[in-house]
């Protein structure tokens, strides 16, 4: 594992060991993409090719993305239209 991610998914998953943080792909550049500097965009891009952000943002986890990371994004990777972001779905009766 590249030293330069690890300590990118330390700062940015600050709750969680940064080996489980990277385990998830998808999670991990979702992350980025929303909290990320552009120091840190540049050292993921270095690591993951387009289509690994593309396929981070088709498959996003709810919550991460606000709403101009998700509209900045689908422009970056060639998405268009915009989609809806993904919604947490709650149990019927809470």
């Amino acid at each position: 594992m590249k030293a330069g991610l690890v300590q990118l998914a330390r700062r940015l998953f600050w709750w969680k060991a940064a080996e489980e943080a990277l385990a998830d792909r998808d999670r991990f550049l979702a992350q980025v993409m929303t909290y990320g500097t552009w120091r840190d965009i540049a050292d993921a891009r270095a690591h993951f090719q387009e289509e690994a952000f593309r396929h981070a943002l088709l498959h996003a986890p709810p919550g991460v993305f606000d709403a101009r990371s998700w509209t900045y994004w689908h422009h970056a990777v060639g998405v268009l239209p915009i989609l809806p972001r993904p919604r947490r779905h709650l149990p019927d009766g809470i």
